[in-house]
């Protein structure tokens, strides 16, 4: 990691902004987690959203550095990086900028909210992840390719943070778009897939994101599916093999304009997906799913883990809007959501002088003014 040349961005009336999108999981969910890329290979298809994890960095005097939490309604303040101490309080935050924030950098204020709640199922957690290290390396001028802060955000929060999980979610927020991706014992390829636009608007209208109204932690089942995989239960086994081979069919029907077809299999994901752990289903997401497809949907499957958070929905062009009044009758939410081409994207906003620029509250803060005359300089994506 080389430092890049040092540039006027770093006065102190310029913050850092990060935005890593969340992701839509379609098939391959589970073929990611240890040990099963280690033992039979890995591969998923999915794509990311219009629905983000940001962050901002504000250089700030002296070592200290303060973090603050839309999402949690929590703000911490430490002398210096060596005094963030993983308590269970913004830790994802905290070990990126263990990794990255050292060297005498100086201090800064972050401040870090997501479009959708922890236990969503949309991967916001690693999309946050994927966002601090995106804000840290701006901060430290790193050159890091996508596949560099993929890679690093995974191990910082699957080895280092040790919290139970795959590897899809750290690529998708990274790289961005529709993609194939492939896991193996020493590899992570992504497979970026060029969708047509026509395809592309007949996926986002036919595509229902529903909120089931409750979150949940995926701890328990993805332990619960990893203890089977590593007792080589056979039924288990059998539905993460057939996850990967549904990522493929759906990838080239996909590519072939087969997009019924492609909703079906969604069906076939989701029942695959119940077979590997009792946990991934619950009384209610069942009755949820039931009403969807009575109402015309032609597959659909929760996102994540399991358990509850956003479910996905493949209806008929003409029934989608029975399939939405079915959703709300059982009290879903129903989200528009359009697809995201782009990965972590970090880019800087001047505001109209230093002096004006206000300082993050380090207590839940009270409703301010607005900062005046700020303005977005041009975007770079990585």
């Amino acid at each position: 990691m080389q430092p890049l040349p040092l540039a006027d961005w770093t006065a102190p009336n310029v913050v850092i902004r990060a935005r890593a999108p969340l992701r839509l999981g379609f098939a391959g969910g589970g073929t990611d987690v240890p040990p099963f890329p280690e033992l039979d290979g890995g591969c998923v298809l999915s794509a990311t959203i219009n629905l983000y994890a940001y962050g901002t960095l504000a250089p700030a005097p002296g070592d200290a550095i303060s973090l603050r939490s839309a999402d949690l309604n929590l703000a911490l303040k430490f002398a210096s990086p060596a005094a963030l101490a993983y308590d269970g309080q913004l830790d994802l935050a905290k070990a990126a900028i263990r990794r990255l924030g050292g060297g005498g950098g100086g201090g800064f204020d972050m401040f870090l909210h997501s479009d959708a709640p922890p236990g969503s199922g949309l991967g916001s957690s690693s999309s946050l992840m994927v966002a601090v290290i995106g804000l840290m390396k701006e901060w430290r001028r790193l050159a890091l390719g996508d596949d560099e802060v993929a890679a690093m955000a995974y191990r910082l929060e699957r080895q280092e943070l040790a919290i139970p999980g795959g590897m899809q979610d750290q690529y998708a927020a990274a790289f961005g778009g529709w993609n194939f991706i492939e896991f193996g014992p020493h590899q992570v390829v992504v497979n970026p897939l060029r969708l047509p636009r026509d395809v592309v608007n007949e996926l986002e209208h036919n595509l229902l994101l529903c909120f089931t109204g409750t979150t949940r932690t995926s701890d328990g089942i993805i332990a619960d599916q990893s203890a089977r995989c590593q007792r080589r239960e056979r039924s288990s086994l059998e539905s993460l093999r057939r996850q990967k081979q549904l990522a493929v069919e759906m990838k080239n029907l996909l590519l072939g304009r087969h997009l019924n077809e492609f909703g079906a299999l969604l069906h076939e994901a989701w029942t695959r997906k119940k077979r590997t752990s009792p946990l991934v289903s619950n009384p209610r997401v069942d009755a949820i799913y039931t009403a969807a497809r009575r109402a015309g949907a032609l597959g659909g499957k929760l996102n994540g883990a399991g358990g509850g958070g956003y479910m996905i929905f493949y209806c008929d062009f003409e029934r989608r809007l029975e399939v939405v009044q079915a959703l709300r009758e059982l009290g879903c939410q129903v989200r528009d959501f359009a697809f995201e081409a782009r990965g972590l994207q970090t880019w800087r906003a001047v505001w109209g002088a230093a002096a004006t620029r206000p300082r993050p509250a380090l207590l839940p803060p009270a409703p301010a003014a607005a900062p005046s005359r700020l303005a977005p300089a041009p975007v770079s994506s990585h």
